[in-house]
Order: C-alpha cells, then sequence, then structure tokens
C-alpha cells in the first residue's frame, strides 16, 4: 500500500500536525463516496488505533489507510492555490485524476 503526498500538501500538513491541539494525531484518508471504478476521498486527523494500517510516506508524515479498500492504495494527496485553494486527493494508479 502507497500513499504520495506533494510538496505543497506535505507543508500544510505538517503546520497542522504541529500545532498543540493535534499532538498524537495521525492522518487518515478515507473514501467519502464510490462508485464505478472510482472513488471520491475525504481526510482527518485521528488518534491510530492497535488495527489501524499506518503507512510511511517520502515527506515523513505517516497515514493511516484502511488495507481492504483497494481505491485507497496509491492515493496523491496535493494542495492547489488556484483555482481553488485546498487539498485535492485522487488515486492516479486506479484512474481517478480529479473529482468531475
Amino acid at each position: 500500500m502507497s500513499v504520495k503526498i506533494t510538496r505543497n500538501a506535505a507543508k500544510v500538513i505538517k503546520k497542522e500536525l504541529d500545532k498543540e491541539e493535534n499532538k498524537g494525531l495521525v492522518l487518515k484518508v478515507v473514501i467519502t463516496h464510490a462508485h464505478g471504478d472510482h472513488a471520491h476521498y475525504g481526510m482527518d486527523l485521528v488518534k491510530p488505533g492497535d488495527n489501524d494500517n499506518v503507512i510511511s510516506t517520502d515527506k515523513e508524515i505517516d497515514v493511516i489507510i484502511d488495507k481492504d479498500e483497494p481505491l485507497l492504495d496509491g492515493v496523491k494527496i496535493d494542495y492547489l492555490y488556484f483555482p481553488q485553494e485546498g487539498f485535492v486527493i485522487t488515486n492516479p494508479s486506479k484512474g481517478n485524476h480529479g473529482d468531475h
């Protein structure tokens, strides 16, 4: 299982994780809606549980994903400033290159 985090996203996520109220929390990526051969994704900061599947990334950010959900393997977390500022989560390895 793999998760890719872009440089822009890593900066924003690390800033959030460094806040005092978020100490001990880990980023979790979930499927908010799945249909056909792709999914829409969301994320949250949560306390990791004993049974959580924690993936280490090359940006030194751990991410929890459900190992039994194939549409989560290979997700890419990006942070865009244009046309609208915010996170964009896709899974290019599964043919999902953005919301429709």
